[in-house]
């Protein structure tokens, strides 16, 4: 079950997969990869496996064949660092891209400015800065003045549910009407999540399995100034 929102007359269709499809822009977006955090990793010394890599772009393969964008945007943080670059990460992703068929539009972030010059030379467009398209706003972070609704991510937001007893955190779409801006959740599967708390009239759509599932934030306060609460 997916969930819609309507930004600047798009619709964008908020996909379990924690992507974001747009079929009026034949676009498909997804942030923060992180390919190569598991080999990062490996370099310390820890045994993470490497196959999350693969993971991770068997998942997105899967939602071009559905979809099948016209081109894929990425919104920072394809690669997690500059010290994994040289176990072939650069040829994996250019092997994506010839086998899926997408254009892709790379919006740099934090975690990809030691690799800015390499991934220049990948097929598609790597862009420094957010990126304005059809009156919708494409960043990694929130951009510091923008007048069109914003798409971003790096902040890989998630939702705590549960009492003292039993807990859970689930990635999320944060959507915030005040700042007109929505929060993609992490796309990479070696990801952490940070937890968010909605303000009144913020939603979060919870990633739960193959739903995505609304939760509003608390209601505005009704009652008249001065008057004490109960």
């Amino acid at each position: 079950m997916t969930q819609e929102l309507i930004l600047a007359g798009h619709a964008l269709l908020l996909l379990p997969q924690r992507a974001v499809y747009i079929d009026s822009l034949r676009a498909l977006l997804v942030s923060d990869l992180h390919l190569g955090k598991a080999e990062t990793f490996q370099r310390q010394g820890l045994p993470i496996p490497r196959q999350v890599n693969q993971t991770t772009l068997d998942r997105l393969q899967a939602l071009c064949d559905t979809y099948r964008p016209q081109c894929l945007w990425v919104l920072g943080d394809l690669f997690h660092s500059a010290a994994a670059h040289g176990d072939g990460l650069l040829e994996e992703w250019q092997t994506f891209l010839e086998g899926a068929g997408v254009r892709a539009e790379v919006v740099l972030g934090n975690h990809d400015r030691p690799l800015a010059r390499r991934l220049s030379q990948l097929p598609g467009t790597c862009h420094p800065q957010s990126v304005v398209v059809e009156n919708l706003c494409f960043s990694h972070t929130p951009p510091d003045a923008c007048n069109q609704p914003t798409l971003c991510g790096h902040t890989h937001p998630c939702l705590r549910l549960g009492g003292r007893g039993d807990r859970l955190r689930l990635p999320c779409f944060h959507w915030q009407p005040q700042e007109n801006r929505l929060t993609l959740p992490a796309f990479g599967e070696f990801t952490g999540g940070h937890p968010i708390d909605l303000a009144t009239g913020e939603v979060a759509y919870l990633v739960a399995e193959d739903a995505v599932v609304a939760i509003a934030g608390p209601p505005r306060d009704r009652r008249r100034p001065g008057r004490k609460a109960p």
